[in-house]
């Protein structure tokens, strides 16, 4: 089983993975509009990883462009 931390930090790769992809740019500029996003989960992530490791950062904690396209 891989660490928590290991964990944490692979997803946040992911979801900015999955922000930077065209098909996902592609949903934001037709209107997609969800109550919780990229970056919610993105903060999330960073919380988690200051409980497990306080002196630890998350690679990538928010996507760019992820505040401004939700504001």
């Amino acid at each position: 089983m891989k660490p928590l931390s290991q964990l944490i930090t692979e997803t946040s790769q992911l979801l900015t993975e999955i922000c930077d992809h065209p098909d996902y740019q592609a949903l934001l500029n037709e209107g997609h509009s969800p109550d919780l996003t990229m970056g919610d989960a993105c903060t999330a992530l960073v919380y988690l990883s200051w409980e497990v490791d306080p002196l630890a950062t998350v690679a990538g904690d928010i996507p760019s462009g992820e505040v401004s396209d939700h504001g």
